[in-house]
């Protein structure tokens, strides 16, 4: 059975830990890519067996569609890089997967963090949606019943692994 490849992002700094998180609930047998600031490369690396790619190396394995990457998430995203990518500018390794990942009609999911959304931002997000892209925001759900922090998290991260088509038993699902 072929390993599953995923690149993992964080864009902005709000949230950041949410592509951290996703990382470390993972499951082994997914070949995992990590795009983050130089800071973070060496524990990652050291601690959790990630790949990590600079920001700026848009010659990166993971920017060419025959490397075959399975899924991408960016989780936070920014609007700034939310709208790159709606324009199809692939400046920097983030926007130049997820410009892969549009042209391989790869899931590409985007996890925009402001809030309230401008309409320039939701004007982005629906072109983006219209291409394929799965837009889904850090929104909370209260069927089950979080009561800390790192269970919201896991909702979050749960319901983003469910479109990743990863098996997950994070949160607790709907029951009638």
């Amino acid at each position: 059975m072929k390993t599953k490849k995923i690149v993992v992002a964080s864009s902005g700094a709000s949230g950041a830990n949410l592509g951290l998180k996703i990382l470390e609930l993972m499951p082994k047998g997914i070949e995992k890519h990590f795009i983050l600031t130089k800071s973070a490369e060496v524990v990652l690396d050291k601690e959790m067996g990630v790949t990590i790619h600079e920001h700026d190396n848009i010659a990166a394995s993971i920017s060419s569609g025959s490397f075959g990457v399975d899924a991408m998430i960016i989780a936070p995203c920014s609007m700034n890089t939310l709208a790159k990518i709606a324009c199809g500018i692939a400046d920097n390794l983030v926007t130049r997967c997820a410009s892969v990942m549009i042209k391989e009609h790869k899931k590409l999911i985007l996890a925009p963090r402001e809030m309230p959304f401008s309409a320039i931002a939701l004007e982005n997000m629906h072109k983006l949606s219209m291409l394929g892209v799965v837009i889904a925001p850090p929104v909370m759900a209260y069927y089950s019943q979080q009561q800390t922090l790192e269970e919201m998290e896991n909702f979050l991260i749960g319901k983003w692994f469910d479109l990743l088509g990863i098996e997950n038993s994070l949160y607790k699902r709907w029951e009638i």
